[in-house]
């Protein structure tokens, strides 16, 4: 079972890093202006907002999960080669909305899946798919010099339905259909609270995606280090995923691990504002493993504690695609005009994001959700005693 995880999300996370960071390229390379350009990339990153819960609602509603992702596998292997066929402002903005629809839920539903069925191992799973998204990024490279850009889009589209076979031999599971009402979900205080606390912490992140390579430029750090510098993030953040986040979590808890990773990224990003000194940098590049993948792995943990399988889906759809994509949205569109107004003393916003976190990230130990259920029962009839419990929590 933990080996079919593995091959789902590396055929996922390997799609995501031949095709996400050269469509840009791409879409120059059929005409579009870059003011046309990031019009495609902004109404794509608006439609997963809504595509993403939309479909964790319908694989909850209908229970089936596998069956919706392995569905919006197959889409995205569609609408990427659909790019190929695209043409014009029109053509491509609608191709676009339609790729960014298919591919919002994959990740999502994915880790719906997997907390159920190869809980322990999560992050192992999450970590070969971070190491996926690095080979498929450095594979792209290759592509290009072999058969050009629109070949990224067949590679892209190849895994994407290497990813919807593979999802078809993971189990099924799920209870019988049911009505499903995300309200439950959103009248939780643990779970807005949960989804606060992370969309402060990986929003911080939006200055130093957009901005970080600018800064070390200025500071004289070349394209070669500064590629190194980026691959040690990522390293860090497949090292914490497979070795030394899950120990860590269970030392820690949920609560305290969110809380370290936003104290973490709060001193990321206030070393950032102040220096862009090599040795610094190499320190809170290192980081990244507690700013991102020990905060999801924690994120996960408490999901999988407190929400009843009948919203497993609906959960991830909401905390990924809307919560943490909207923060990301907005601290992105922030990001630029701060930049422009303090230069990188524009790192301390983002520290300060991440720093009120820390203490939000306490409260989190609330009941689990629970669905609407039958009233209880009259006085009269006493509850059978060997009912099993409704709901756990990471103790």
């Amino acid at each position: 079972m933990l080996t079919r995880f593995l091959v789902v999300y590396a055929a996922l996370y390997a799609g995501y890093g031949l095709t996400t960071p050269f469509l840009p390229s791409f879409l120059a390379e059929r005409g579009l202006s870059p003011g046309e350009i990031g019009l495609v990339l902004a109404a794509g990153q608006a439609v997963r907002l809504a595509a993403g819960p939309l479909a964790g609602r319908a694989a909850d509603r209908l229970s089936a999960t596998r069956g919706v992702l392995a569905a919006a596998a197959l889409l995205s292997a569609a609408t990427a080669l659909a790019y190929l066929a695209g043409s014009g402002l029109t053509g491509l903005l609608l191709v676009g909305v339609a790729h960014a629809a298919a591919t919002a839920p994959l990740a999502p539903l994915a880790d719906a899946l997997a907390l159920a069925a190869v809980r322990t191992s999560y992050g192992r799973v999450r970590g070969a798919g971070s190491a996926a998204f690095i080979a498929g990024t450095l594979a792209a490279g290759q592509v290009i010099a072999w058969s050009g850009l629109p070949a990224l889009l067949v590679c892209g589209a190849a895994l994407f339905g290497i990813m919807a076979l593979a999802v078809g031999r993971l189990p099924g599971g799920g209870a019988p259909p049911q009505p499903v009402r995300p309200r439950a979900l959103l009248r939780s205080a643990a779970f807005r609270r949960l989804v606060l606390v992370a969309a402060l912490v990986i929003g911080s992140h939006a200055m130093h995606d957009a901005f970080a390579v600018l800064r070390w430029q200025a500071a004289g750090i070349g394209p070669g280090t500064a590629s190194l510098l980026w691959a040690e993030a990522v390293a860090a953040e497949v090292l914490v995923f497979t070795l030394l986040g899950p120990p860590l979590l269970d030392r820690l808890g949920p609560a305290r691990a969110l809380a370290l990773a936003g104290l973490a990224a709060g001193f990321r990003w206030g070393v950032m504002a102040e220096t862009a000194s090599l040795p610094a940098l190499v320190l809170v590049q290192a980081l990244h493993g507690l700013t991102f993948a020990l905060l999801h792995l924690a994120a996960m943990r408490l999901l999988a504690a407190t929400v009843p399988p009948a919203l497993a889906a609906t959960a991830q759809t909401l905390y990924g695609t809307l919560g943490l994509g909207l923060a990301t949205t907005l601290t992105t569109l922030a990001a630029g005009p701060l930049y422009g107004l303090a230069g990188p003393r524009a790192f301390w916003a983002m520290a300060v994001l991440a720093l009120a976190a820390v203490p939000l990230a306490r409260g989190l130990r609330a009941p689990p959700v629970e669905p609407p259920g039958p009233p209880c029962p009259l006085p009269s009839t006493p509850p059978p005693s060997t009912a099993p419990p409704t709901s756990s929590r990471w103790r």
